[in-house]
């Protein structure tokens, strides 16, 4: 039985140590005579701007209406030429849109460009049909490419779609193969799960910077969807650009910029019930070669338990100078401070727990983007995270006992499955750490560099290298269990990658990584994804767009430093002969976790372009994993128990989980009208857990012939297997549900706009994970459906009164359903707010 994958040699991280030193100072000097000499030989060109107008599918368009815009006025117009061609003599430096129409395909304004005749800037213009298909992403290909070109299951979510709500997690929740789960209310625990893999493989970048804790945890309660100008979600792995943690998927956001000329300064505030309270202030403009962009927000609320306030203060920004049309410097920066009550859950003890938790969090970058040549582009980031977070448990709540135990009140738990137990739960013992504060950070600093070459039209190749520091630690602060564990490591990631297209109906992109981490040494990480027409898109047709696509992949995913410290390795190292037991027993560091992922579909756009229809199978393997094995089952991996350390928690991590996940996601879109607009999705999972020598799936006693399980004597499904802390083999990993979906009606027009959404789940296994007062198992519930299926339903709208104000309005769960995304953990009943927002600036600068 493999443990972990093999370190690599002292050796070999010397001589990379040296040969990255070596790299990163030979990139720098790169940039910089770049970022010099460029200017000068662009000087030397002539100041015009020019371009190409495509379609979705990078087909030249012919005969397109073209205008130069400056501070929103035409002061030029053309057409595009037999090749899709367009230029345009520049009347004097600025910031310059170009507008196009074609027939047959939606009118397009581009961003701002700064002109100062020191370059050519070169545009590529791509026109949508009616369904949207010119969204751009990054996320699948480490270089802009429009949505319709990738095989890649990728979803682009604008602004619009999130408009008015606060939190980043809710429009997550309306993609296709996207599961959210909160522990509780507004700020309780939120995680992500991509088409039924763990909550923490997924890779979560904000304008490129990890917001991952080491190991790959996010805690997305805590983005505030301020000064987020995009949302992309990829639903497969891609270490091959991002390297760990990308097991799963990626959700990649990106900061607002300043648009306007003159300065826009804008405010809006909203209050609703359970005294919740939401201000924000935005500032923008752009200047000669700047742009300039901050906002602040802050959220407060008590939501409606004892103890389960919440607090969100964010600050973003986003500062660019653009010296020349073909180099652009950016900083970015992102400042998060929560802090809240945590009552555990209450559902289950009847009495809530007075623990607090904070935390304060920054994100930062600094990145050159160059257009050397017309086919040569290259980029270097910095980057950094700072998360430091700290849970406070003041005192043991609940209701004392004869034997120093506290528990809770007398409940009566039910799941949907049908099955009930009464009892006290045990709340804390003797042993608990209390008062405690357990703390938990993350410091990392990145260095990336990238370069990519046009070979022709339809080549593109494309390498990147990054090397990474990261260091944090995790535990209790000054108890009985020590103090935290602290680690630091060093990753060197590498990235190489092809794509193209051929007769603009054939789309590909073919690469891989090798990422040398600091703790599990080597891994590679291969990727590559299609996409073939067999009809193009077409307004003039009734069928038409046929799109077929697939991808291929392989994941990778580091331990978390608690998973370091308390793995096998690490429990044993330290004892005085935990030498020799490491060589007697072949005892490895923990290594990566693993995936291994493979999807098909069909996209088809119906009703002369108006509507999409599509249908994705995928297959994604998860192994290697890295889980909880009690003392009972490193004994049966035949570690003797004389030899074996008296672990605190009663056993250590090791890499033994295997599962897998399947299924079929189904996504629509249809433009009912000029004003209305529809989408629905419906994801069905198929989940199942491998292989897994966790303790709960060790020793399982009769009339059962699963292997390994705990059961509930005390009532009568005494002959049922239950998962204690983790679902026994052949069950469903817990939370994931087989069935998930979601709808949007959006009605906008120039003043007003609506939205109506809606979530499904179905049913989903769990654990109350509960102990009674007697440190018995009679409060251990059936596993199988255990977490009822719920709707979740919201309407939103806002009116422009005047060109300066707006007002609106947002409510959640309408129907006020009493629902669990976490058994015991209740969400809250319906919720509203209304409010305000005014501007001042911009182009109404002027008072009148």
């Amino acid at each position: 039985m493999k443990l972990a994958a093999s370190p690599s040699s002292a050796q070999v991280r010397a001589v990379n140590s040296a040969t990255a030193g070596c790299f990163i100072h030979l990139a720098f000097t790169f940039v910089f005579a770049i970022a010099v000499i460029t200017p000068t030989l662009s000087a030397q060109q002539q100041q015009t701007l020019h371009g190409r107008v495509q379609d979705p599918l990078g087909a030249l368009i012919a005969g397109a209406s073209v205008d130069l815009l400056r501070d929103e006025h035409a002061v030029a117009s053309s057409k595009s030429g037999t090749d899709g061609t367009f230029q345009f003599a520049i009347p004097a430096p600025g910031r310059y849109r170009v507008r196009v129409a074609a027939a047959s395909f939606e009118p397009i304004t581009t961003s701002a460009v700064y002109v100062n005749g020191s370059g050519t800037p070169d545009l590529d213009i791509t026109l949508a049909t009616q369904t949207l298909t010119q969204q751009v992403t990054v996320t699948a290909s480490g270089t802009p490419m429009p949505e319709a070109q990738t095989g890649a299951s990728v979803t682009v979510l604008p602004l619009d779609d999130y408009r008015y709500m606060p939190e980043v997690q809710t429009p997550l929740r309306l993609s296709p193969g996207l599961q959210v789960t909160q522990t509780g209310q507004m700020g309780g625990t939120s995680s992500l799960s991509i088409r039924g893999g763990s909550t923490d493989a997924n890779k979560v970048l904000i304008d490129g910077v990890p917001v991952n804790a080491i190991g790959g945890g996010v805690e997305f309660a805590n983005i505030a969807s301020v000064g987020i100008d995009s949302i992309e979600v990829l639903r497969e792995p891609n270490s091959a650009l991002y390297g760990s943690d990308a097991l799963a998927g990626v959700v990649s956001m990106r900061s607002t910029r300043g648009s306007t000329p003159l300065p826009m300064f804008t405010y809006s505030g909203d209050a609703g019930n359970f005294h919740t309270y939401r201000n924000e202030v935005t500032a923008g403009t752009v200047f000669h070669q700047f742009d300039l962009y901050s906002a602040f927000a802050r959220i407060d609320t008590d939501n409606n338990l004892p103890n389960s306030e919440f607090h969100n203060a964010t600050y973003a920004g986003n500062f660019g100078w653009t010296p020349n049309p073909i180099n652009d410097l950016r900083f970015t920066v992102r400042h998060t401070a929560v802090s809240g009550g945590q009552p555990n859950a209450i559902a289950l003890y009847g009495v809530p727990d007075d623990s607090k938790q904070q935390e304060q969090d920054n994100y930062y970058s600094a990145v050159w983007n160059g257009q050397t040549t017309q086919r040569w582009h290259n980029q270097i980031r910095y980057g950094g995270t700072r998360q430091n977070g700290e849970y406070l448990d003041p005192a043991a709540a609940g209701i004392p006992d004869d034997f120093g135990n506290t528990d809770g009140v007398l409940v009566t738990i039910k799941g949907a499955n049908g099955y009930s137990v009464t009892g006290h739960a045990l709340f804390y013992t003797p042993y608990s750490p209390v008062p405690s504060t357990y703390l938990e950070t993350t410091h990392r600093n990145f260095v990336y560099s990238q370069t990519d070459f046009s070979v022709s039209p339809h080549l593109l190749v494309l390498g990147g290298f990054k090397f990474e520091n990261e260091s944090g630690l995790n535990g209790y602060a000054g108890n009985l269990y020590g103090m935290p564990s602290s680690i630091q490591r060093g990753n060197y990631s590498y990235t190489i990658q092809t794509s193209g297209e051929f007769q603009s109906r054939l789309f590909y992109n073919l690469g891989t990584g090798l990422e040398d981490n600091g703790l599990f040494g080597f891994a590679d990480t291969p990727r590559v994804s299609l996409a073939y027409y067999l009809a193009r898109p077409s307004s003039g047709i009734f069928f038409s767009g046929t799109k077929l696509h697939g991808t291929f992949g392989k994941g990778i995913k580091e331990p978390s430093i608690f998973q370091q410290a308390d793995s096998l390795y690490g429990t044993l190292a330290p004892l005085p002969n935990g030498s020799q037991l490491i060589e007697q027993y072949h005892v490895m560091p923990v290594g990566a976790e693993n995936s291994r992922t493979y999807d098909g579909g069909l996209d088809q756009e119906i009703l002369r372009g108006r509507a999409r229809l599509g249908i994705t199978y995928f297959h994604d393997e998860f192994t290697n994993g890295v889980e909880y094995v009690s003392q009972a089952g490193l004994l049966e991996l035949g570690i003797h128990a004389g030899n074996l350390p008296a672990f605190a928690g009663g056993g250590a991590y090791i890499n033994s989980l295997a599962f897998r996940s399947e299924g079929l996601e189904f996504e629509s879109e249809y433009r009912i009208g000029n004003h209305l607009f529809a989408r629905a999705g419906y994801t069905y999972t198929d989940a199942r857990v491998q292989h897994s020598l966790d303790s709960d799936n060790l020793g399982c006693a009769p009339p059962s012939n699963i292997s390994g399980c705990t059961f509930n004597s005390a009532f009568n499904f005494s002959d049922i297997p239950i998962g204690a802390d983790s679902p026994l083999v052949g069950a469903r990993p817990f939370r994931v549900a087989p069935h998930t979906g979601y709808f949007g009606l959006n009605y906008s027009r120039s003043k007003a706009y609506v939205s109506f959404t809606g979530t499904l789940v179905s049913k989903r296994d769990d654990s109350d994970f509960l102990t009674d007062s007697n440190f018995g198992n009679s409060l251990l519930l059936p596993n199988r459906n255990l977490l009822g299926s719920y709707e979740r339903l919201e309407l939103g709208g806002g009116y422009q009164v005047t060109s300066r104000l707006n007002i609106y309005a947002n409510a959640q769960n309408l129907l006020s359903e009493h629902y669990y995304e976490a058994f015991g953990f209740p969400s809250l009943p319906m919720t509203f707010q209304t409010g305000i927002k005014v501007n001042f600036g911009g182009e109404n600068w002027k008072l009148n």
